[in-house]
């Protein structure tokens, strides 16, 4: 197939291309993501697949997550972003309590499998404590929640792709330091 030359920031660009083109019930959204979002991760996707499956969020993390769990248990794809992973904490009680454990409680009668949250994560060198916090390990104890961090382009597009067709909730820690790092040549449509 065809390849391209991708840093980390472009993989998940393509990861994120892929999976709304293989399912239409995907969406992705967050704070800013219609614009490409601070990182341009989502950058083109609204305008290549307008502004109902991506689109913008209220700056409220619990919303954005207790959003996607709803999204995600009507069947749908939801990938949510959270702007900065320092931000994830007002959102903690929608991640562990309701979306790791609603499989659980109901039995296995119902899930919000269908959800990945992106978070960029970890330090740059500039930030400060409100952008630099590493909250991973709050999230890896956590039974019935997935906790990914990719270590290079080829990674993070096939880690994303798994964690969007996983039928677990995934959080997938994106490592900001690598964003911008030198590419790889990937598969620009992906397999599995």
């Amino acid at each position: 197939g065809q390849t391209q030359k991708m840093n980390l920031f472009q993989s998940i660009t393509s990861a994120l291309d892929n999976a709304l083109a293989k399912d239409p019930t995907a969406v992705v959204f967050g704070e800013d993501v219609a614009f490409g979002g601070v990182f341009r991760c989502t950058v083109g996707l609204r305008d290549k697949y307008g502004k109902d499956r991506v689109f913008n969020t209220p700056l409220c993390e619990q919303g954005i997550v207790g959003f996607g769990i709803g999204i995600a248990v009507t069947g749908a794809t939801a990938i949510a972003e959270i702007q900065f992973a320092d931000y994830i904490f007002p959102a903690f009680d929608q991640i562990v309590n309701e979306a790791a454990k609603y499989r659980y409680r109901s039995g296995d009668l119902f899930n919000c499998g269908n959800l990945t949250i992106r978070a960029p994560w970890g330090c740059v060198g500039h930030g400060a404590l409100y952008h630099s916090q590493s909250p991973e390990a709050f999230f890896a104890h956590c039974p019935g929640i997935k906790v990914v961090i990719p270590r290079s382009p080829l990674q993070a597009k096939g880690l994303l792709l798994s964690c969007i067709e996983d039928k677990n909730p995934c959080i997938f820690f994106e490592p900001k330091i690598l964003y911008r790092a030198a590419g790889k040549h990937l598969y620009v449509v992906f397999f599995n």
